[in-house]
């Protein structure tokens, strides 16, 4: 847990200096011109496409069985995953968008995983057996593959990814919004 840890806290350190330099490069007087109604900032927000704030690595070890009378099939695998989550802003519609002077309001969309996948330089088959009156089972490696990504996931959502990517999320567009000129920021 405490290599997830500083992973996040690594890619977060990258996602700030990433936004420092985009303000610090755009002209954001010319920018706050436009943003001053509702189509003008559902445009410029789902610009932005998927705003990813989360990502957990996970390490899962799967093991995967194919039992008949006559033999078995078996895989064991060390599955290294990598999940992402959070907030597709290109489902923002404009009714999710108030602008009052200086105070926006923002109905987001609910954070999703983006992403899950295994890292295939870092997983590996540990063992694989095929029993004496068997065929080699090509598909069992795939299949325990994609348990493993599903099984990573889960562990994702039931560790709090999604209110994680969700809390996050808010905090980058209050600042991307602040830094637009807006006094307040308002979710909904």
């Amino acid at each position: 847990m405490k290599f997830v840890t500083k992973a996040i806290w690594f890619l977060l350190g990258i996602f700030f200096l990433t936004i420092l330099i985009v303000f610090r490069v755009v002209d954001f007087k010319q920018f706050t011109h436009r943003l001053n109604d509702t189509t003008s900032v559902v445009h410029e927000v789902q610009s932005l496409s998927e705003l990813v704030t989360v990502r957990y690595v996970m390490d899962k070890v799967v093991v995967l069985e194919d039992v008949k009378w006559y033999g078995e099939n078996r895989v064991l695998l060390l599955a290294h995953g990598v999940v992402k989550a959070g907030i597709d802003l290109k489902r923002l519609e404009p009714g999710d968008v108030a602008i009052s002077g200086k105070k926006i309001c923002l109905r987001l969309p609910p954070p999703s995983i983006t992403d899950a996948y295994l890292d295939d330089q870092a997983s590996q088959v540990i063992d694989r057996s095929t029993g004496l009156l068997r065929a080699f089972d090509k598909d069992l490696e795939q299949t325990a593959r994609q348990n493993a990504v599903d099984d990573i996931a889960r562990a994702a959502r039931k560790d709090g990814i999604l209110d994680e990517a969700e809390k996050r999320g808010r905090t980058e567009l209050e600042n991307f919004f602040k830094h637009a000129g807006f006094e307040a920021v308002e979710f909904r």
